[in-house]
């Protein structure tokens, strides 16, 4: 749920006139809940928006200059459109001004120091959250060579991917995973793929650790046919 956040004092809101007017904010349903500490919290998201992020295929996209910017830039990275589309897809339903609670912002849901990194000075442009968020999609493909442990970067953070050497055991970021995975190849992802995913990677990890013996530990001293002295590992019978 993409919201704005607000006071922690109960029973205060501050809502910004600004984010009333701005842009896409002025089309999007804006409503209030109270949380059970009394806190009242903004949401700035439409039911078309909300019904974009659950969606479990690639819907079409709702802004043709949306499109065409996910098209040019998706392309100058060397990504598939449609890969860059599921992400914004499942990111912020097309929601220009969407805010997560944890602080990310716009259409590919950028958090503050990953903006300023690309070089985004306003997350909440189209254009510049999209230019930068596949320059960052990019930047993890390329870092961690496989589509699943850049999705799971771009959820968690690359220190998480780093730490467990893949997909952290995050609910939300294997949910993320297999929601993106999904909404992409246009199929359901079960959960056991990331387990099996998860398993052969601790196999892979294991292999590299330990390297097989490349022969006994013991060694052997025979005669070959012309009955002179040689060690072996592999003694005849």
């Amino acid at each position: 749920m993409r919201r704005r956040p607000t006071s922690k004092a109960p029973g205060t809101l501050f809502l910004a006139l600004s984010f009333a007017l701005a842009g896409t904010a002025a089309e999007a349903e804006v409503r209030i809940k109270t949380l059970s500490d009394g806190t009242k919290v903004i949401y700035n998201e439409s039911a078309d928006q909300k019904a974009r992020r659950q969606a479990d295929r690639l819907l079409a996209v709702p802004s043709s200059e949306i499109e065409a910017l996910i098209d040019r830039y998706a392309r100058r990275r060397g990504m598939s459109p449609e890969l860059v589309q599921a992400v914004i897809q499942v990111e912020s339903g097309y929601n220009a001004n969407a805010l997560s609670s944890k602080g990310a912002m716009g259409l590919m849901q950028l958090m503050p120091a990953t903006a300023r990194e690309l070089g985004v000075t306003d997350p909440y442009d189209p254009e510049q959250s999209i230019r930068g968020g596949t320059l960052y999609l990019r930047r993890l493909l390329v870092r961690f060579g496989d589509l699943r442990k850049a999705l799971a970067a771009y959820n968690a953070g690359p220190s998480a991917v780093d730490r467990h050497a893949g997909i952290p055991p995050y609910r939300e970021t294997e949910r993320y995973v297999r929601k993106i995975l999904g909404v992409y190849h246009g199929t359901a992802v079960p959960p056991q793929l990331l387990q099996e995913y998860a398993r052969s990677e601790a196999l892979r990890r294991e292999r590299e650790r330990k390297p097989e013996p490349r022969g006994g530990d013991k060694v052997y001293l025979v005669r070959d046919e012309h009955g002179n002295l040689v060690m072996t590992t592999s003694p005849k019978n």
